[in-house]
């Protein structure tokens, strides 16, 4: 197995057990992120938001949490993985089912670089939000909307860990 599909493999076993510490060092100093929700830059940003991610779910209590991710591949500079997760969300306590498709790029030291994940953003409104999903899921103003809205409570999340 490739260094970086080590990566991978260690980098999804962390987050199914939610351990954003072990989720955080698995990326490069200078890492990028992005998905529907968050377009982040560097370790602090991303470490911080799966431990924002995390911390959210165990507050919750394990009870709705699973993820399961399988089709990891790397190569010395890309990779890619399949990964579902299941869970409440956090704003409207509605279950979740999101799947989603990942690709990546490593540092030569086996770190992530860069990190984009995709997936049916109108899917996952519709089940997050419930009716609000259904009627404005689809609409990109809405998703700017989203994206602004993470990004405030990234920010402050962050604003209060050193």
């Amino acid at each position: 197995m490739h260094i970086n599909e080590q990566t991978l493999t260690r980098f999804y076993s962390a987050f199914a057990a939610l351990d954003a510490d072990t989720m955080a060092a698995c990326y490069a100093e200078d890492a990028l992120f992005d998905d529907p929700a968050f377009s982040l830059k560097g370790r602090r940003e991303v470490g911080g938001m799966w431990h924002m991610l995390c911390d959210a779910t165990k507050s919750k209590g394990r009870q709705d949490w699973r993820l399961e991710f399988r089709d990891v591949h790397a190569d010395a500079s890309t990779g890619r993985a399949h990964w579902e997760a299941h869970y409440r969300f956090t704003v409207t306590k509605r279950v979740v089912h999101n799947i989603i498709e990942a690709s990546f790029t490593f540092t030569p030291q086996g770190l992530i670089a860069t990190h984009k994940d995709t997936f049916d953003f109108w899917r996952w409104s519709r089940q997050a939000l419930g009716l609000a999903g259904i009627v404005l899921g689809w609409m990109p103003f809405f998703r700017r909307q989203m994206r602004e809205q993470t990004r405030l409570t990234l920010t402050k999340y962050l604003a209060n860990k050193p």
